[in-house]
């Protein structure tokens, strides 16, 4: 009796430590135990400051279209342009820092944000080829947000946002959701910097990740979402499965006992 009473407590044992607790899965969850409402205020991001590879969308606009037209490697009315079309008629930073823009020549761009950009741009057309009464307007934009999701995620690869900013939820959300699997509490941003690669793991069930700097994404960022470790045991996701393995198990040892010892 104490026997099949051990062996019960076992797989009781087992059977709850495999499976996933709610707790694991839901997002953004206050930890605190406070049933008050609490404002949370998300950090807001800090403007993205260029790198190599970036590729950017330059729009000059005046008056008169055709004063502007050899500032163009396109046609400015076309819209509804698709990834692909954004990459090659955009302007790519060069590994020395550079674009490349028709009349203006070569602009150093690496480590400026878009609006710094923007000024110089404006300041060297009115300063070179226009006067004030031409209303130049100049508008210069990522080709895109751009950021690479990989791990337990439903739909893995380089994913393109068309939008100014992107949060880690909203990246998620756009690539499936993380799998049951996916560990929720440490998902890692690795970012580039000037200095380096930068690493940080965001807690997603916990809601003051909305504190976090890493809560923004920045274009070229790779997040990496782990597994659990219930996935290694391969004993199942949830209680029903988890028991249905256990069966199986005790099934194929019990038939093993038998052919071996009943003979």
């Amino acid at each position: 009796m104490s026997k099949s009473l051990l062996c019960l407590v076992l797989i009781i044992s087992v059977l709850f430590c495999s499976c996933i607790p709610t707790k694991d899965l839901i997002y953004l969850q206050k930890k605190d135990n406070s049933q008050t409402e609490a404002t949370i205020s998300a950090v807001e991001s800090k403007p993205y400051r260029l790198q190599t590879n970036d590729v950017l969308s330059i729009t000059i606009k005046a008056i008169d279209p055709k004063l502007v037209a050899i500032f163009s490697t396109t046609n400015q009315g076309e819209a509804g342009k698709s990834e692909s079309a954004l990459y090659f008629d955009g302007f790519t930073v060069d590994d020395h820092g550079n674009i490349r823009v028709p009349v203006l020549g070569e602009i150093n761009v690496i480590g400026y944000t878009l609006d710094e950009i923007r000024l110089r741009i404006e300041k060297q057309l009115l300063a070179e080829y226009f006067n004030k009464e031409a209303n130049i307007f100049v508008t210069v934009k990522l080709a895109g947000f751009r950021y690479t999701i990989n791990g337990e995620i439903g739909s893995t690869g380089t994913k393109t946002l068309f939008q100014e900013h992107v949060t880690i939820m909203e990246a998620i959300a756009n690539s499936g959701d993380i799998t049951i699997t996916g560990d929720r509490k440490a998902v890692t941003i690795m970012r580039k910097t000037p200095t380096g690669v930068q690493m940080h793991d965001l807690d997603l069930t916990n809601v003051n990740t909305m504190k976090s700097p890493y809560f923004y994404l920045q274009p070229n960022d790779y997040i990496l979402v782990k597994p659990l470790k219930q996935k290694t045991w391969g004993t199942g996701k949830t209680g029903i499965e988890s028991f249905g393995t256990i069966t199986t198990l005790f099934s194929v040892a019990t038939t093993i006992f038998f052919l071996l010892f009943k003979n």
